[in-house]
């Protein structure tokens, strides 16, 4: 046979299979029940992809009170291929996870409920928790293994890699191992951990430089805010949740050296110059009062389950007491919604969450960065299990990820992929920094 008439059969039985794929695909999304999708492939895509969503009971214990749809996002790149169920903390956008691309594996991503697209009608947020959550991520994992039988693997990012840990906890069978990346568990409403980190890392010229800063920019409220005034005004900024311009310029600075450390900013970028100008320009980068003000709160922090069952972190405002005027104990970073009247903090969810962690968290690959500052409230392994945690030294909350394990991390890695799912993975298909 020719090899321009080979050419031409084998692009016509590779045409043919792509359609048929997707044929039946589509024919098993159609029948899937309680789901409406769009496709949404992109030209030159690999793979399909799918818009969907999934009709959810807005309380897994009572569906009689009502719905809301949630909205998911499929990557399909054959049935046989493993799936990655890629859970997400706050509104989902779109991109490729890391451990779709090693395994050449289908991807699910699950957007938070009451985030993004996926808002009620009603907002009751008494069902923003973790048990709905991982309740919503269950209903998406039974409709889909329905199509997917192959090996299945969680994974997400910080609050989406908190939300992988509660999801393997609520239904440990669902997955057969997961990957949590940068997933912080906080152990009360202020988690002091927190605060050791801060004093103690980085060299102590550094921390120095840092205080210096929060302290000169304390020092300076007046002038400072009279010229943040124009910045929030050009920015249509709004300060009404914490009540003013000034509460939120406090938070920003006491914010610093937490965002600081996360983000792995240099400390040769810390002014020393006494310019005011330059301090609030560092500010602006690291810490902006942006995110102390009403559109960032609404967006990202509608805190509630962190007030009533996970906890999170405050500010310690002892250094700097004689300049804060605003606050007369540490403030919190919690910004629940207006709208909400959380329950009393509870520690029980934290405490049988640990148990089950030291005890019975098998098949998990944690994934931290050494001077992310969310590494404080990392999870430590226990030698009850199998789990192993990594480190990745001088990584920062953006930088810790697969790719820029050190050569012996990637090797036990990829070995312990292999280990627990009997699965081949391609580092080299992820680019470095």
């Amino acid at each position: 046979m020719k090899p321009t008439l080979l050419i031409f059969f084998c692009l016509i039985f590779l045409t043919s299979f792509g359609q048929t794929d997707q044929q039946l695909l589509e024919s098993e999304l159609f029948n899937l029940p309680n789901v409406s999708f769009s496709n949404v492939t992109k030209p030159g895509d690999a793979f399909l992809t799918y818009d969907l969503f999934v009709k959810q009971p807005i309380d897994h214990q009572h569906p009689e009170k009502g719905y809301f749809n949630q909205w998911v996002q499929l990557k399909h790149r054959g049935f046989i291929n493993p799936m990655v169920m890629e859970t997400h903390g706050y509104q989902m956008g779109r991109g490729r996870n890391e451990v779709e691309q090693i395994l050449n594996a289908n991807n699910i991503g699950v957007e938070y409920r009451f985030f993004g697209k996926s808002v009620p009608d009603l907002l009751q947020w008494e069902y923003l928790t973790i048990e709905q959550a991982a309740a919503d991520l269950h209903a998406v994992n039974q409709l889909f293994k329905q199509l997917y039988k192959g090996k299945w693997i969680s994974t997400g990012i910080s609050k989406g890699g908190q939300t992988t840990l509660y999801y393997k906890y609520f239904y440990p069978e669902d997955v057969d191992m997961a990957i949590p990346y940068v997933a912080p568990i906080d152990n009360a409403l202020e988690d002091t951990r927190i605060y050791t980190f801060l004093d103690t890392i980085g060299t102590p010229e550094c921390r120095k430089k840092i205080f210096d800063f929060q302290e000169f920019l304390l020092k300076n409220e007046d002038k400072a805010i009279e010229k943040l005034n124009w910045y929030a005004k050009g920015a249509r900024l709004k300060f009404n949740y914490t009540g003013n311009i000034g509460k939120s310029f406090e938070l920003a600075v006491l914010e610093y050296s937490f965002s600081f450390w996360q983000m792995g900013r240099s400390c040769d970028s810390i002014p020393t110059n006494k310019k005011l100008d330059d301090y609030l320009d560092e500010l602006l980068k690291t810490s902006n009062i942006s995110f102390f003000s009403d559109k960032d709160i609404e967006s990202f922090a509608a805190h509630y389950y962190q007030a009533t069952q996970t906890g999170y972190y405050g500010y310690n405002i002892e250094p700097f007491r004689k300049y804060i005027r605003h606050f007369t104990s540490n403030p919190s970073a919690i910004f629940p919604p207006k709208t909400a009247i959380p329950n009393a903090f509870s520690p029980e969810l934290y405490q049988s969450f640990q148990k089950w962690l030291d005890e019975k968290g098998n098949n998990i690959l944690y994934i931290y960065g050494g001077i992310d500052t969310w590494s404080a409230p990392r999870v430590l392994v226990s030698r009850q299990v199998n789990s192993k945690s990594f480190l990745i030294p001088g990584a920062s909350h953006g930088t810790a990820r697969i790719k820029n394990l050190p050569e012996n991390m990637k090797a036990e890695f990829v070995g312990k992929i292999k280990e627990w799912t009997g699965l081949d993975c391609k580092i080299e298909a992820l680019k470095t920094r």
